[in-house]
């Protein structure tokens, strides 16, 4: 690692913040700069989709500066600093990890992870919950909050056994939900949709699957389609409002490489 290189960083962010800095900097608190954390974590991910290393690297940097900034403000309030921050996160993962660093022997992830756990719970956070669900953060996106939720849940055996029984679930949900739809009461077509999706990110915990990564694969899938969509039509001189649902399915399926049906 170049030591001037992340020197160099923060002491720009020590300008920036300073009496003589940026106005806008030096008035910035951890509550103005949650959304801008928030917002390069999301475009960290994009660019790590896009598997573009310059991408990739520009959007590190960003969410490093982030990081930074936050210690400095920190700093500034004779809390903790960025070197406070680097110690208590090296200390936390040589702690974590005895069967690296203190001669102990796991073979598996799976070992790796029950004993990750354990170690958390000695911790003098973990002391403070009241409930096994308190560690999963309020903030995260609903489908990672649903599946950690379930995730906890199941560690400490609430779970069930059999992924058939998950199908079963949900098709008591899908018919409570349409219920709720004739009904026509909006509180509970809400409810009964969340539940649905639940147990839909149960079904995906039980398969290993990301709930949130299969969902935001298949935004993208779709902006890729529709915006195939959006050319063919631009080419025909159209507008999208004026397009008849027939021509557009069309330009669905090419977009998705389907053969067009046979005409009979």
């Amino acid at each position: 690692m170049n030591i001037a290189a992340f020197q160099k960083l923060t002491e720009i962010i020590d300008t920036l913040t300073g009496e003589n800095g940026c106005p806008w900097d030096k008035v910035q608190t951890r509550e103005s700069l949650k959304p801008y954390l928030v917002e390069e974590v999301y475009e960290a991910l994009e660019a790590l989709d896009g598997n573009d290393p310059e991408a990739i690297k520009d959007e590190l940097g960003d969410l490093l500066y982030q990081i930074l900034f936050h210690a400095k403000i920190s700093e500034n309030r004779n809390e903790f600093n960025i070197e406070d921050v680097m110690k208590s996160v090296s200390e936390k993962m040589v702690r974590r990890h005895p069967h690296v660093f203190s001669g102990e022997s796991l073979q598996t992830p799976e070992q790796v992870i029950a004993q990750w756990e354990e170690i958390k719970k000695q911790e003098k956070n973990h002391a403070r919950r009241k409930s096994v669900l308190d560690g999963v953060p309020k903030h995260l996106p609903g489908l990672l909050r649903a599946q950690k939720l379930q995730k906890k849940a199941a560690k400490h055996g609430f779970d069930w056994d059999e992924v058939t029984a998950v199908f079963d679930k949900l098709d008591e949900e899908v018919a409570e939900f349409k219920e709720a739809v004739l009904s026509g009461k909006k509180s509970d077509i809400k409810g009964e949709l969340g539940d649905i999706l639940f147990v839909l990110v149960n079904i995906a915990k039980f398969k290993k699957v990301d709930a949130e990564e299969a969902l935001r694969a298949t935004n993208n899938k779709f902006i890729q389609r529709f915006q195939y969509i959006e050319r063919e039509v631009a080419k025909r001189n159209k507008e999208l409002k004026d397009t008849p649902l027939e021509e557009l399915e069309q330009y669905w399926r090419e977009a998705k490489g389907d053969k067009p049906p046979e005409q009979s």
